[in-house]
C-alpha cells in the first residue's frame, strides 16, 4: 500500500514490523546541493552520555571459565567466508611477570551447517588463539592486563546469501556455545546487496548505547560497520576511575592541556572491553560486524611503538585477504558493494604503505561487479563541528584526489559526537562527482557536540598546530575559500544534527542507495535525516 505522509519533511516513515510501508518524496543527491539545514537541539535531550556500571546484567560472565564468550562475526573480503571470535578463560590484572594464559589449553573449533538442511551433520573448522597484555609504567605501581583466551575460525567455501547455525567452543572441554546463526552476503553482482547495513560510531558502553543497540537490533541488518570508539577504555585509569574527556582538545604539542590524562596517562582500564563484548554479543554473533579502528582504540602502551593491541587482537579482519596485511586498513565487499576501511591515525602520505595499498585496491575494483564504492575511517574531513574541526585535514590533502578521481560514492566517518551529511563535495567546493560525507559519530558515548565553527565565537586560530595524534603533518590551518572564520553554515554541509542515534544504508541498485538517520529519541521507525543516494557513472567516470 502506498501511505501519503502528512508529518513534518523532516520525519519519514520507512518500515514498521511486518507491513510494508512506501512512501514518496524522498529527496535525492540529484535535488542537489541542498540548502544546508542545521536541526534544532531538542530541548528534552541529555547531551551527555552516562556509562553502564560494571554491575550492569549484560556484563555477566558464564559460569565456566572455557565456555566462549564475547562471540563476533566479520566478513573475509568475500561471500564465501566468514571469520567467528571469541574469548574463553578469564583476563588476569597482575605484575609483568604475572603468567598469562596458555592457548593451547583450549581448542578453537567451530561447528556450522546451513539453517534450512535437514541433515543434522555439522561442518568443523578449526582456527587459533591467542592472548595480548596491555602494559603500564611500573614506577606508578600499576599491575598489567592480561586478556583472556581470544580465538579466531575462518570457515570457507559458504554459499552466498544463506543462513547458517553455528556453535563454538572447546568440544574435548564440553564447552561449546550455544547456537547462533548469520547470514553471507549476496554474490558481488550489479543487481545483489545486503538488505539493510547499519553504520554506527563512538559507542561506548552508555545507557544511550542501550538504545542505540535494541534499536539496531530491532531492524535485523544484514551487516554492520563500526567506527571507532568501542569500549572508551582508554577514557578510564587502569584502576577503574573515570576520567573527564569530553572537552579535550588539542593544543600546539597536540596534546590536550585541560584533560592531560587521556592522552599522556597510557592508562586504560582494559576490563571494559570485556565488558563491551559481552554487551554486544546478541548482534555481533549474530550479524557481520566489521571493526573500523578510530582514536580511543589507539591505547599507547609503555613502549610508544605498540598501539592498538586490543583492538588487533580482539577481532578479526580480512587484512590478509584485500592484501594489506594490517588490520587498521582493509577491504572486503559486501554484494554489489566495495567497502574500504582506512585509518587516520597511521601515516597516509603517498609512500606509506597505507597510501601505496589504498591506490593499489581502487585500481583492481571491478565496478561491473561492485558498483557502489564506500569508505570509512575515523576522523572526518567535512565536519563543521566546533569538535575536532580539520583535524585531519593533513590526511584530507593526501587522499582526496585518490578518492576523488576513483570515485568513491560515500564517506562513513565519526570521531565528532554528532551527526552531518555533506552535500557531494571535492576540495571544500560542491562538485557532482564529490563523495556524500557522512559523520555518525554519536552512537550513544561522549558529549554531544552542540557548536558549530561557524557559531559566533568559534573561530578556529589559524596559527593552531593540528596534528593532534593523527598520524599526520604538523601544520596550520589555511582559509578556505578566502574565508578564515565561518560566518555560516557551510553550502558543502547538508544537515546536520546533534542527536544520539545510528544510520541505515539500504542499497537499491546500482545507482541508488537510501540512507537514514534514525535518533534514539524517535520511535524505530522514523528518521529524522532520508535521502537517497544517486550515482551517475556516466557523467562521472573513474579517472584513473
Amino acid at each position: 500500500m502506498v501511505v501519503k505522509c502528512t508529518m513534518s519533511m523532516s520525519f519519514f516513515v520507512i518500515f514498521a514490523s511486518t507491513v510494508t510501508i512506501i512512501v514518496h518524496g524522498f529527496p535525492s543527491t540529484l535535488d542537489g546541493p541542498l540548502n544546508p539545514v542545521t536541526a534544532p537541539l531538542d530541548p528534552n535531550l541529555n547531551p551527555i552520555a552516562f556509562d553502564l556500571p560494571e554491575s550492569d546484567p549484560s556484563f555477566i560472565k558464564p559460569n565456566s571459565g572455557f565456555l566462549p564468550q564475547q562471540i563476533s562475526v566479520s566478513l573475509s573480503y568475500s561471500f564465501d567466508s566468514v571469520w567467528i571470535s571469541w574469548v574463553t578463560g578469564e583476563y588476569q590484572i597482575g605484575e609483568e611477570d604475572s603468567a598469562p594464559l596458555d592457548p593451547n589449553c583450549v581448542q578453537s573449533i567451530v561447528q556450522y551447517r546451513e539453517f534450512d538442511v535437514r541433515s543434522t551433520i555439522n561442518k568443523n573448522a578449526t582456527g587459533h588463539s591467542i592472548v595480548y597484555n596491555q602494559q603500564y609504567l611500573s614506577e606508578n605501581g600499576l599491575k598489567n592486563y592480561t586478556s583472556g583466551i581470544i580465538h579466531h575460525v575462518q570457515l570457507t567455501g559458504l554459499k552466498p546469501n544463506t543462513l547458517y547455525r553455528y556453535q563454538c567452543g572447546d568440544l574435548s572441554l564440553s564447552a561449546m556455545s550455544k547456537e547462533y546463526y548469520f547470514r553471507t552476503m549476496p554474490k558481488s553482482t550489479s543487481q545483489n546487496y545486503p538488505h539493510r547495513i547499519v553504520v554506527a560510531g563512538d559507542l561506548g558502553l552508555t545507557y544511550n548505547t542501550s538504545i542505540v543497540l535494541t534499536k539496531i537490533l530491532s531492524n535485523h541488518p544484514d551487516l554492520v560497520v563500526l567506527i571507532g570508539g568501542f569500549s572508551y577504555a582508554d577514557t578510564y585509569l587502569a584502576n577503574n576511575t573515570k576520567l573527564d574527556c569530553s572537552s579535550c582538545h588539542c593544543d600546539q604539542n597536540g596534546t590536550s592541556s585541560d584533560c592531560g590524562s587521556c592522552y599522556l596517562g597510557r592508562e586504560t582500564y582494559q576490563p571494559r572491553w570485556d565488558c563491551w563484548g559481552r554487551f554486544m554479543e546478541p548482534l555481533t554473533a549474530n550479524v557481520p560486524t566489521m571493526m573500523v579502528a578510530g582514536e580511543h582504540e589507539i591505547e599507547p602502551q609503555t613502549d610508544n611503538n605498540l598501539t592498538f593491541a586490543a583492538y588487533s587482537s580482539r577481532f578479526a579482519f580480512p587484512s590478509n585477504e584485500s592484501g594489506s596485511f594490517s588490520p587498521l586498513y582493509y577491504s572486503f565487499n559486501a554484494g554489489g558493494a566495495h567497502f574500504i576501511v582506512l585509518n587516520s591515525y597511521t601515516p597516509y602520505d603517498n609512500s606509506s604503505d597505507q597510501y601505496i595499498w589504498l591506490e593499489s585496491d581502487l585500481s583492481i575494483i571491478n565496478r561491473s561487479e561492485t558498483p557502489w564504492v564506500v569508505a570509512t575511517w575515523s576522523l572526518p574531513w567535512y565536519s563543521t563541528f566546533k569538535g575536532h574541526y580539520r583535524e585531519a585535514e593533513s590526511m584530507r590533502i593526501n587522499l582526496e584526489d585518490l578518492l576523488y578521481s576513483y570515485r568513491v560514492d560515500i564517506i562513513f566517518n565519526s570521531q565528532v559526537d554528532a551527526y552531518e551529511r555533506s552535500n557531494r563535495v571535492y576540495n571544500y567546493t560542491l562538485d557532482q562527482c564529490g563523495p556524500v560525507y557522512i559523520t555518525t559519530g554519536a552512537g550513544g558515548a561522549g558529549k554531544l557536540e552542540t557548536q558549530h565553527v561557524d557559531d559566533p565565537g568559534n573561530c578556529p586560530d589559524p596559527s593552531q598546530n593540528y596534528s593532534c595524534r593523527s598520524s599526520g603533518f604538523n601544520f596550520s590551518l589555511e582559509p578556505v575559500n578566502n574565508e578564515t572564520c565561518r560566518v555560516k553554515q557551510p553550502e558543502y554541509s547538508a544537515y546536520r544534527e546533534s542527536s544520539f542515534g545510528f544510520g541505515m544504508l539500504e542499497v537499491k541498485n546500482e545507482t541508488h542507495a537510501l540512507w537514514s538517520w534514525n535518533r534514539n529519541q524517535d520511535l524505530y521507525y522514523l528518521s529524522a535525516d532520508v535521502i537517497y543516494i544517486v550515482r551517475q557513472p556516466e557523467m562521472c567516470p573513474v579517472c584513473n
